[in-house]
C-alpha cells in the first residue's frame, strides 16, 4: 500500500497517531502538501462519508475520524501557501432563527470541512439578516440553513425570502436539513436542495458547486 492510501486508511480508522506518523513521514520524504491533503486525508473521509450514509459507521466514529483527518490538516497547514489551500468554495451554515439546536448541523460542518470546503459557521438562532451579511462578506457560494423544530421551519421561509428579497439567491444555492425538514418542504420554499443527513449535505454541496 502506498503512503497515501495508509494515510487514508489511518483516517478511516480514527488513528490520530497513526495520521501524525505517516503525515510527518511525507512531509519530511518532500511530498507536495496539497496531495497529502487530496489523495490521502480527503479520500479517507470519503470512504468514512460512503460508510456513514450505508449506516455501517455512527456518529461517534465519524467524529473520530475527523479528528483524525484535522491533525493531518493541521500539520500540513503551515506549508500551504494560503492561495493554494484546496478549497471545494465557501459554505455559510446556521440553525435559523428561534432553534437553538447544533449537533446536526455542526456534524454536516464536519463532513463539509472534511470535503475540503471552507465553512462559515454561524451558530444558532441565527437572523435571517446575519446570514445575508455573511454571504456577502464570505462571497459564499452555499448557504446551508438547519431546522430541527417544525415551528421553526417557518423560519427557514422567512430566511429564505430575505436572502430572495436581498439578491443574494442570484449567486448563492441555498439548501435546508433537519429532523422536520422533507424534499417536499424544501420544493416548496425554493431552496436548491434538500439533505437528510450529514454526509448526502457534503455531496449534495459537491454537485451544486461543480
Amino acid at each position: 500500500m502506498s503512503d497515501f492510501q495508509n494515510l487514508a486508511q489511518a483516517v478511516i480508522g480514527a488513528n490520530q497517531q497513526g495520521v501524525k506518523e505517516i503525515t510527518r513521514s511525507m512531509i519530511d520524504g518532500g511530498v507536495d502538501p496539497v496531495r497529502i491533503i487530496n489523495e490521502g486525508l480527503i479520500p479517507g473521509m470519503n470512504v468514512v462519508g460512503v460508510r456513514f450514509k450505508a449506516g455501517d459507521m455512527f456518529v461517534p466514529e465519524v467524529m473520530m475520524s475527523a479528528k483524525a483527518m484535522s491533525v493531518g490538516i493541521e500539520m500540513v497547514k503551515p506549508l500551504i501557501a494560503e492561495g493554494d489551500m484546496p478549497s471545494q468554495g465557501t459554505v455559510v451554515m446556521g440553525t435559523v432563527k428561534g432553534d437553538l439546536h447544533d449537533i446536526g448541523k455542526n456534524l454536516v460542518i464536519m463532513m463539509l470541512e472534511s470535503a475540503g470546503f471552507k465553512v462559515i459557521d454561524l451558530g444558532v438562532d441565527v437572523p435571517a439578516d446575519t446570514f445575508v451579511k455573511a454571504v456577502k462578506e464570505h462571497r459564499a457560494q452555499i448557504v446551508g440553513l438547519s431546522a430541527l423544530l417544525t415551528t421553526t421551519m417557518l423560519a427557514m421561509k422567512a430566511t429564505l425570502e430575505t436572502l430572495r428579497q436581498e439578491g443574494v439567491t442570484d449567486r448563492v444555492k441555498v439548501i435546508v436539513g433537519g429532523a422536520p425538514v422533507s424534499q417536499e418542504f424544501a420544493d416548496q420554499i425554493g431552496a436548491d436542495g434538500y439533505a437528510p443527513d450529514a454526509a448526502a449535505a457534503a455531496e449534495l454541496c459537491r454537485a451544486l458547486v461543480s
